[in-house]
């Protein structure tokens, strides 16, 4: 059984992070930048088996689309046609930054540590593969 593959899309960063092999504990697995992302996934891919990116779709108050889309789109497509083999699927993300904030404050970290926008990614894709685990539950 291979890893699932959390991505949370942003314009400039992408939050990343990872199951365990039986596909049971969500960790934080890095922050890489947009132009980085195909290389990164590549190279983490050619070292471990991934069965499956699941990517934030971000929603509005309403259940619409939120205006972010326009770019997480092309990366879907993009991500489907370098690696076709491995299934991608979306899960709901409003609110996980505002999550990773909270679970920032909660675990005690100093205000520095909260206002770093790579940690608060990390997180947020953290957040983004417990809730697409929780769903299979």
């Amino acid at each position: 059984m291979g890893r699932i593959l959390a991505i949370d899309y942003g314009q400039k960063r992408i939050g990343l992070a990872v199951t365990d092999p039986l596909q049971m504990i969500a960790n934080g697995l890095d922050t890489v930048g947009v132009h980085e992302i195909f290389d990164y996934l590549a190279k983490y891919i050619s070292v471990e088996q991934v069965d499956k990116f699941v990517l934030g779709f971000p929603t509005q108050m309403n259940g619409k689309e939120s205006d972010s889309m326009q770019f997480i789109r092309p990366f879907a497509k993009a991500l489907q046609q370098k690696f076709p083999k491995i299934e991608l699927v979306y899960v709901d993300e409003r609110f996980t930054s505002a999550m990773a904030h909270k679970t920032m404050l909660e675990a005690g970290l100093k205000k520095k540590d909260r206002q770093n926008k790579e940690l608060v990614d990390k997180i947020s894709a953290v957040i983004i593969l417990q809730t697409y685990l929780e769903s299979k539950s």
